[in-house]
């Protein structure tokens, strides 16, 4: 994914942010003697939120073994994996007004049984023909700490910008009658984040967020890899109280990683809907 890409999503979001501070501006135009009421749903320490995100994936992998170089395999078409909600858990402590500190779990894992292989590959060294039952075991799982500071805070909304530091696992597994053949990726990633939320109405909120990292082409050839990361989000907040608030949104994620001879090309995007409990 490249740079340009990721302004554009930028520019996207800072656009929302804008009509909802044009929005405010507007209203207050026309009630220059009301006192603008405190907006429901940034009062608060501790804040938890769990969703479930409709993502439709596109896996694909290649594994290289014993000098024997792989294929590409997709693991959708070739093996099986069927698209499936995804739980989200989101944790934000929040010491002071323009301080976030974050915590996202996102647990990736798809399954398949017995599913007869659709095309030949050759995968860890190990050559897969048609026709093979195969059960793939799928785990993407990704945990994200991270901190922002939100440098412009306006009485409805904020502009923020953080780091982040991304545990993610790749373990891909294969087993048929012809042996079992695995892959594993694990680092941890660095990446940069820009977010921002406007409030349309005193309980109702439109927010959006870009995470991006790429490995700096100076670097490469030293650690024999190549790997970017992009995480775009939009979503609506609607806070029933201060405490309590549902959350609907649109997210795509990009990961691609390439490690010696093995590579990884995965894609995520899709509709969420949750719930937020704060105090």
């Amino acid at each position: 994914m490249r740079i340009s890409v990721c302004r554009v999503y930028a520019v996207v979001i800072l656009g929302m942010l804008g009509l909802a501070a044009s929005a405010t501006t507007a209203s207050a135009q026309y009630r220059p003697q009301a006192r603008e009421a405190a907006v429901v749903g940034e009062d608060y320490r501790f804040e938890v939120g769990y969703g479930w995100w409709n993502a439709e994936p596109s896996l694909i992998v290649n594994s290289e073994s014993l000098g024997i170089l792989g294929s590409d395999v997709d693991l959708i078409s070739d093996l099986g994996i069927e698209q499936h909600r995804l739980g989200k858990l989101d944790v934000v402590i929040k010491p002071g007004r323009k301080h976030r500190l974050r915590y996202q779990h996102l647990p990736i894992k798809y399954q398949t049984d017995a599913f007869p292989v659709t095309r030949e590959f050759v995968f860890n060294g190990q050559r897969f023909t048609v026709g093979l039952p195969v059960t793939t075991n799928v785990d993407f799982t990704t945990d994200t700490f991270g901190y922002e500071w939100d440098f412009l805070y306006f009485p409805r909304g904020f502009i923020g910008a953080g780091v982040n530091v991304m545990l993610t696992n790749i373990d891909v597994s294969l087993e048929s009658p012809i042996g079992n053949e695995f892959v594993t990726q694990a680092a941890p990633i660095p990446a940069f984040n820009f977010s921002g939320r406007g409030y349309l109405t005193r309980n109702f909120a439109i927010g959006g967020e870009i995470k991006f990292f790429r490995i700096p082409d100076s670097i490469e050839k030293q650690i024999d890899g190549d790997g970017s990361y992009t995480d775009v989000d939009i979503y609506g907040t609607y806070n029933i109280n201060k405490y309590f608030g549902v959350q609907a949104g649109w997210r795509k994620t990009a990961i691609f990683y390439t490690a010696e001879q093995d590579e990884g090309d995965l894609k995520f995007k899709g509709i969420y809907f949750g719930g937020i409990v704060r105090y």
